[in-house]
Order: structure tokens, then C-alpha cells, then sequence
């Protein structure tokens, strides 16, 4: 049994327009939104056995304040440059790398391809997946390269907004 964890990156900065995308830091939203998301993580007991996170700076440290928040060291967090801007092929092929004593992996990347991949896994209609949204899904198979079209259970869907109440 695997369970994947599709993240997207915090809420990011775009206080300097000259700024390469790929270099762009959370924003004060996102670095609130982070640790929010990681203790709801945390809670509910989920601790990544691996966390891959796109290289990008918004990517990394969302990837890395979750990591905190669930208290899985910073060692277990790979870097894949596939995953910038990734789509569903490169999505996959990531995944795929992972070794499969890693029963729950949690992937921190960018849309449309992190809300794309979970409704191609699911057969869900999500729509978007906001800013610091999760999205956790369970395969009854024991690698990581069977994930296939509508293999995936939905376990939860959860992102910051719909807890209007913490703000």
C-alpha cells in the first residue's frame, strides 16, 4: 500500500517584478500557510518516508518548513529540477525513481501539473489545487512505477483557505 502526498508550493512573492520565476521566496501568506499545513500533516500522523520538491525556491522551502512541521529530517527531502513546471509524464517518471521501501512519499511542485496528476490518479474532479493545498491519495500496489490512470483512492483534499477560521 503507497500513499502520495501532491503538494503545491506555498503562496509566493511577486514584491520584485525582475525576478526570475524560479527564484521567487514565499510571501508572508506562504510562510504562514507552510507550517499550517505541516502541523494538519502532523496531527494526522502523516510523516513522508521521502519528500521530493521541484528546485525551485518557493518549492524548496515549502518543502522544507513541512518537513519541520511533521518532524521528518531535512535529509529525506530530494531536489529534481524534472519537477519545475513539471506535467503529468515528468510527474510520474519522478515518482517512479523513488524506491519502493518509501511507502508514503509527498511530492512539492507547481500547477497545473500537480492539480493535473491528481485527477488523472483519482478520476476526480478537483479543479485547482490553491496554494499550500494537499492532496492525498492511496494506491493498493507495491511500487511506485503501477500508478496508472484512475488507480489512486482520494483520501482527503486540504488547503488553507478552507480553514477561514485560523485566520
Amino acid at each position: 500500500m503507497k500513499r502520495l502526498y501532491l503538494i503545491r508550493h506555498a503562496k509566493s512573492s511577486w514584491a520584485e517584478p525582475g525576478l526570475d520565476d524560479f527564484d521567487r521566496p514565499l510571501n508572508h501568506r506562504g510562510q504562514a500557510d507552510a507550517p499550517f499545513m505541516g502541523q494538519r500533516l502532523a496531527r494526522h500522523g502523516i510523516h513522508p518516508d521521502r519528500i521530493v520538491a521541484s528546485p525551485a525556491k518557493r518549492a524548496r522551502k515549502t518543502a522544507r518548513i513541512i518537513a519541520e512541521a511533521v518532524g521528518v529530517k531535512e535529509k529525506v527531502i530530494d531536489l529534481d529540477a524534472a519537477l519545475y513546471m513539471a506535467e503529468i509524464p515528468a510527474l510520474l517518471q519522478t515518482i517512479a525513481r523513488v524506491a519502493d521501501s518509501n511507502e508514503e512519499l509527498a511530492v512539492v511542485g507547481h500547477n497545473y501539473g500537480i492539480t493535473d496528476l491528481a485527477e488523472w490518479l483519482t478520476g476526480e474532479s478537483i479543479g485547482n489545487i490553491p496554494t499550500c493545498g494537499v492532496v492525498a491519495i492511496e494506491f493498493d500496489c507495491p511500487s511506485w512505477s503501477d500508478l496508472k490512470e484512475g488507480s489512486g483512492r482520494l483520501l482527503f483534499f486540504d488547503y488553507p483557505k478552507k480553514h477561514s477560521d485560523r485566520r
